[in-house]
């Protein structure tokens, strides 16, 4: 292995060809070593090849400033049609200023791990990786080899990094409500219950913070919460502020500063330049209506601060050398936690793989299907062409593992079964398979097994036997890509403008979504649909100005920030749709979706807002309710319409199908007001108090309606039945078809 001293001369010498063709093991490229010049917000990239093995490249970009997160998912989008499988290694002139990207798949989704440092120290996690990334001169690999290399080198597991958070997350957590004062502090179920759930509630608002701070959108200060509970500090023992950090200073910072989208001078001169957010989430809580001596002493701030003070908080897969990085992953796993903590509720956190296994087996079918019934039959039979001459590209690695090498001569005699003696032929059948040949633990039964899938797979494929959306489900074929692959080399126009009209249309509500696994899940599903299609939609405009005229017409005029958060707004309000029972399930879905957006901007201090555009309100697309109580479709409330009065049962159905179509009309004003770059607070406080009133009157007149049909003598909670009746529905509220993800 090279010692620590050459890597290091390498790196403040910044020749990065050398250290990998020279100690690593990696070729010099042939053919032309320049890649095409890339403009990525108004800034022209020259990128070059500097290394290769098996066509996964290494790649170099000398630039003034290292980009930021979101720069490099823009470079990433562009750079993949190129380069899809690489590592690029961006440097800084006359300087150690470095910051390695590295694409990676986590459970199907394209992700960027950044590396970056600023001298020598900071490099121990590359040097680490260098063994994993070297290969010896006389080594026979294929492209899938170094992929895996890579893959496993970068991939980062941050199990234990995020149980360590936890753990120190959970004490601060039961530290700081001992601080609240104002809720009844007698033993009451409820009163803990509030104290509990408000603490919930700050540490929430305040991790959100955290990130956004270390970004620079408060006041351009990676410390600013902090720094602000010092200053009032400072400002009590001068006799100049009575008040504690929380009524002083941390509310008003909420509700009149990030939940307000104008700021005077004489705010500004104490919180200095912060975005207006919305969302709601820094909207006076029912809580704070509820207490109104809430208050929380400051040793509770100084004791939160210290403990996350700690990490490093970044809103991507960036790595430091300290080793403590903090994404907004760790969200869903102090959720997990805390579900794990209390599974005798009958809760349970459902993993990644599990989330999108199901999203991409059910959201994709869907979208191939509405666009396939809007097609005509021309087009219809060049898609499934284009899969039949697709080879094996979409069946699954794991499947294909081998599938390519002969079988040893003691296995391959076993697969004759019309030969006499088979079970002495197939004697080691039951041996461990090689590694090269087989997945882990695999016996040479299955994976003779598994090979003989394989074949009759690619030969349906190959005949042309595959010919709907779910023979995809079927075969365990990567639909997923498939679609992004045919939206990306299409000639089909229509094709197009169908598949992102469905896209734009398709409502996923998952019933019980807790912190919103199946929620991102299906985020990351779509994002690229919507990106590759608006990418096609562009380039079909610039050939023809008559294409997609309306399309683009709206994606110009509705975001301000940039199309990705455009395109996560989109997804975020005409899309995705939970309900939860648990309240501090659905804030902390809201608060990962919020961060979600955030991460693609970057602060502009020439903008009113920092460059940030508002974030959605979906207090109507995440809501907390019991899923199991109350109508779930028309055809429920039908049922207890068939007894009594026929003409008053008829007169109710009119009233409630009028109200219903009222409640969706609003709704849909209500997130149109929200798409549109022009709203005004105003416009959008209406649109938002006519939607809650037409909804809480449809809610209570169904009520009424579900609490009259109980059989007399049936026990029922104490007042009306709690209903919660989502948004999404496709009954109740006329919308798209629905996928459900049920957890």
């Amino acid at each position: 292995m090279m010692n620590r001293k050459t890597f290091n001369q390498y790196i403040i010498e910044a020749d990065f060809r050398s250290l990998f063709v020279s100690e690593m093991g990696w070729n010099n490229p042939t053919g032309a070593i320049s890649l095409p010049e890339y403009s990525i917000d108004e800034q022209t990239l020259n990128i070059t090849q500097i290394a290769d093995r098996n066509g996964f490249q290494i790649l170099h970009c000398e630039i003034d400033h290292i980009p930021t997160s979101s720069f490099c998912k823009k470079l990433d989008t562009r750079l993949r049609r190129n380069a899809n499988d690489y590592i690029l290694i961006f440097s800084t002139p006359m300087e150690i200023h470095h910051l390695w990207v590295v694409p990676v798949k986590k459970v199907e989704k394209r992700d960027l791990v950044m590396v970056e440092y600023t001298s020598v120290e900071q490099t121990e996690f590359l040097y680490q990786k260098v063994e994993g990334l070297s290969f010896d001169l006389d080594e026979q690999t294929t492209i899938s080899d170094v992929i895996a290399r890579v893959q496993e080198a970068f991939l980062i597991n941050s199990e234990k990094l995020t149980k360590d958070f936890y753990t120190g997350f959970k004490k601060e957590h039961t530290h700081f409500a001992k601080f609240i004062s104002g809720i009844d502090d007698q033993i009451d179920d409820k009163e803990n219950r509030n104290k509990q759930w408000y603490t919930s509630v700050m540490l929430n608002r305040l991790m959100f913070c955290y990130f956004i701070q270390k970004k620079g959108f408060l006041d351009g200060d990676v410390d600013y919460l902090k720094h602000k509970l010092e200053w009032t500090q400072h400002e009590r023992g001068e006799d100049r502020f009575f008040h504690t950090f929380y009524k002083g200073f941390l509310i008003t910072l909420f509700q009149g500063g990030l939940n307000a989208p104008k700021h005077g001078g004489e705010f500004e001169n104490v919180y200095g330049r912060i975005p207006y957010l919305n969302g709601g989430m820094f909207d006076e809580h029912q809580i704070e209506r509820d207490y109104a001596d809430l208050d929380i002493a400051d040793e509770a701030f100084v004791s939160l601060f210290d403990f996350f003070d700690k990490w490093n908080w970044h809103l991507d897969d960036r790595i430091t050398a300290s080793g403590r990085d903090i994404n907004p992953d760790v969200l869903g796993y102090i959720f997990e936690q805390y579900i794990n903590d209390r599974a005798q509720m009958g809760a349970y956190y459902t993993k990644e793989d599990i989330t999108e296994y199901i999203g991409r087996n059910t959201i994709v079918p869907h979208l191939v299907e509405q666009t396939l019934s809007a097609e005509k039959s021309s087009s219809v039979k060049d898609f499934w062409m284009s899969l039949q001459q697709s080879g094996d590209r979409y069946i699954y690695d794991a499947v294909k593992r081998g599938v390519h090498l002969p079988l040893p001569d003691y296995i391959e005699q076993g697969i004759d079964t019309s030969k006499p003696n088979l079970l002495e032929r197939r004697s080691r059948w039951n041996e461990r398979a090689l590694e090269e040949y087989a997945l882990p633990t695999e016996i040479w039964r299955e994976t003779v097994e598994r090979r003989q899938r394989y074949a009759d797979i690619r030969s349906r494929i190959e005949r042309g036997e595959l010919t709907s959306a779910n023979d995809f489900i079927t075969y365990n074929l990567d639909i997923r890509q498939f679609v992004y692959d045919y939206l990306l080399h299409t000639d089909n126009h229509l094709f197009i403008k169908h598949f992102y009209h469905a896209l734009q249309h398709v409502t996923i509500l998952d019933p019980t979504c807790g912190s919103g696994a199946f929620l991102f899940a299906a985020l990351n599903i779509l994002e690229p649909l919507y990106e590759v299609c608006i990418s096609r939609m562009q380039g079909f405009a610039e050939q023809n100005d008559k294409l997609f005229h309306e399309e683009l017409a709206e994606i110009e005029h509705r975001y301000r920030s940039n199309i990705q958060y455009f395109i996560y707004k989109s997804i975020i309000l005409r899309n995705l749709y939970g309900v939860d029972i648990m309240v501090e399930a659905t804030e902390i879905a809201k608060l990962r979706l919020f961060l979600k957006m955030v991460a693609v901007v970057d602060v502009n201090p020439r903008d009113p807002n920092l460059g940030l555009d508002p974030l959605p309100d979906i207090d109507f697309n995440i809501r907390c309710g019991n899923t199991l109580v109350g109508y779930a479709t028309e055809k429920e409330l039908e049922r207890d319409l068939i007894e009594g009065d026929m003409f008053a049962a008829a007169e109710f159905r009119d009233k409630v199908h009028n109200e219903m179509d009222i409640v969706a009309r609003t709704f849909l004003r209500f997130k149109e007001v929200q798409l549109t770059q022009d709203e005004d607070l105003a416009t959008f406080k209406n649109a938002k108090k006519e939607l809650r009133d037409r909804l809480n009157k449809l809610n209570e007149t169904l009520n009424k309606k579900l609490y009259q049909s109980q059989p007399k003598n049936t026990p029922t909670t104490s007042g009306s039945p709690h209903i919660n009746h989502s948004i999404g529905s496709p009954s109740f509220m006329k919308s798209s078809t629905t996928t459900a993800a049920s957890m």
